[in-house]
């Protein structure tokens, strides 16, 4: 038991009482299968009675340091989340030796002290797997981890290269923003991955080997200074590349199901390659260098009737005499003009 904690500790009365009480429900109307102690601040379950049955086990902000061995005999368990605690790299470890909870679908270890990817291989069902907000230097390990996986959260850790990422066929979701990458590579057979999130590295060229089915991608406060590589994305919904260097807008003609399109902070200085798409709703071309309203009819004429949010402040056409209501004649169906909510 860690110090401080003991039968009159009230965090870990609470948790115990909580835990009782769902347990006599369960007696009630049938086995207990949830067992969340969210925010209890707890520094061990000593005192918190853990029912067999349990398939889902939520743990979110607490101090834990180290894991119940209990947890490993829960044979039915398919969600276990440590999100928010104090866990290392060898409290973690006892988790790859428990075959008792193989079956494991959702494992979420976001917010602790890990510095490397624990060792995941005995989750051959593995659909989602959470280490974001660590201390995590590299992607070595995750080849280990089943083929499965259908979402990958490694955002906020150390990582300076993509790898390890060549069996995912399945994967759906990525997520490795804010790291230390400076090459988008090793995405080649991630061939039904939707969402790619990449904001906040040092990545200067966009390479998205061909994806065909993604359909959100982000790569905002990078170093990019052009828009060339997306062009095959030909299913690509929503855009993010706010915050780089980039001055033209182009490759954006074939993307004809885009819906949202973010190039605010970047040094652009006209609005272009986007007559085409029809889809358009959202456009975010604030703080850029785009002169004047002249032309933007035509710059946007195959959005105009589905267009309903448009930023353009801070760029020097946002001082045009009448700006809002010009924008408003030009695009009927506009409901938001930078701040303003159109009534």
């Amino acid at each position: 038991m860690a110090s401080g904690e003991g039968a009159g500790d009230p965090r870990a009365a609470a948790a115990s009482g909580e835990a009782e009480a769902k347990m006599e429900t369960g007696e009630q109307e049938g086995p207990v299968l949830c067992l969340d102690l969210t925010s209890y601040q707890l520094h061990d379950l000593s005192e918190v009675e853990i029912p067999p049955t349990l398939e889902e086990v939520d743990l979110t902000a607490n101090r834990l340091s180290s894991v119940d061995p209990r947890i490993g005999r829960l044979a039915g368990l398919r969600k276990l989340s440590f999100r928010q605690n104090l866990l290392d790299d060898a409290a973690v470890a006892p988790l790859s030796s428990w075959d008792a909870i193989a079956g494991l679908q959702e494992l979420v270890l976001r917010d602790n002290k890990l510095t490397r990817i624990p060792d995941a291989t005995i989750f051959k069902g593995l659909l989602i797997f959470d280490v974001s907000f660590n201390e995590i230097s590299s992607l070595t390990g995750l080849s280990k981890v089943s083929s499965t996986l259908k979402e990958l959260y490694v955002s906020k850790n150390e990582v300076a290269k993509m790898e390890e990422l060549e069996h995912f066929h399945a994967l759906e979701i990525l997520e490795l923003g804010s790291n230390r990458l400076r090459v988008m590579e090793n995405l080649e057979s991630l061939t039904n991955l939707q969402e790619l999130w990449l904001g906040r590295n040092r990545i200067r060229t966009v390479n998205l080997c061909g994806l065909k089915l993604i359909k959100k991608i982000s790569l905002q406060s990078n170093r990019l200074t052009s828009m060339d590589g997306f062009q095959e994305c030909i299913a690509l919904e929503e855009l993010y590349l706010s915050h780089n260097g980039i001055q033209k807008m182009e490759g954006l003609s074939t993307l004809q199901n885009l819906r949202v399109l973010d190039v605010s902070s970047n040094k652009l200085t006209a609005i272009e390659n986007i007559e085409t798409l029809t889809r358009l709703e959202d456009l975010w071309l604030n703080d850029n260098q785009i002169p004047s309203l002249d032309g933007i009819e035509a710059a946007l004429a195959g959005s105009r009737e589905k267009l309903t949010t448009i930023y353009l402040e801070r760029n020097p056409c946002a001082r045009t005499p009448n700006y809002s209501s010009t924008l408003k004649q030009k695009f009927p169906n506009l409901e938001q003009i930078d701040s303003d909510i159109i009534a």
